[in-house]
């Protein structure tokens, strides 16, 4: 994905700020947020029409650089596979148990044992030996999996979205499943709270495009930085 793609997206992703929670919208919105999703994954979620800005990241990319930690790049020093798996993470958590009420991808689909790491939460909270380890440790092949598969989840859930669906909120019920399948880490409250304020259009806003957004342009300058 190009830099003038990139400033494409973010113009999109305004367009969709201004009319998702319109239920008049509706369509328009759940088509918008396919295009703009399709967009930060690898392209066989999107048929192969097009290189996206996963695409970009994983092309002629090593395994040391993917695994490399720490790393001094603007607003963070984590390692690539930990950008990728905190995303899946953060967007598995909120589009299956705050969005639909369903099974996480991780525990549905076996990724918890699939990645071959311990740290089945969202990644926030994490101290350095710990991020050190799941970068060196994570199944990376299984990795790339997952996220493929949370898209995918993610893409199903909103494509039978109804028009005011996207108004609805999470309840209490949902929240404590987050925290009794350990998908955050109980020192990260704040986490539960920020998702507490929002709406399904707020949780498609942030995480579900822009959080994968920040953390894919995170990666690629960790790539850019380690393989000029």
């Amino acid at each position: 994905m190009s830099l003038e793609q990139r400033k494409n997206w973010g113009g999109n992703h305004k367009i969709l700020s201004g009319i998702i929670s319109k239920p008049e919208a509706h369509a328009t919105a759940a088509a918008l947020f396919l295009e703009l999703h399709s967009a930060l994954y690898a392209s066989v979620i999107n048929s192969g029409q097009q290189p996206t800005f996963e695409d970009s990241l994983w092309s002629n990319l090593s395994e040391s650089t993917l695994r490399s930690y720490p790393v001094y790049t603007p607003g963070s020093h984590n390692s690539i596979v930990w950008h990728i798996w905190h995303s899946a993470r953060i967007e598995d958590i909120t589009m299956n148990i705050l969005g639909a009420d369903r099974e996480q991808v991780l525990h549905s689909e076996q990724y918890a044992e699939r990645l071959q790491t311990p740290f089945i939460h969202s990644g926030n909270g994490m101290n350095d030996q710990e991020v050190a380890a799941f970068s060196a440790e994570v199944n990376i092949g299984a990795l790339a999996a997952y996220r493929s598969a949370v898209a995918g989840r993610t893409r199903s859930i909103i494509s039978a979205l109804q028009p005011g669906q996207f108004e609805a909120k999470a309840t209490p019920a949902q929240f404590s499943r987050v925290l009794e399948e350990k998908a955050v880490l109980e020192t990260e409250q704040w986490l539960l709270d920020y998702w507490g304020g929002k709406t399904l259009a707020g949780l498609v806003l942030m995480p579900a495009t822009r959080h994968n957004f920040v953390h894919l342009n995170k990666a690629m300058r960790v790539k850019q930085k380690l393989q000029k």
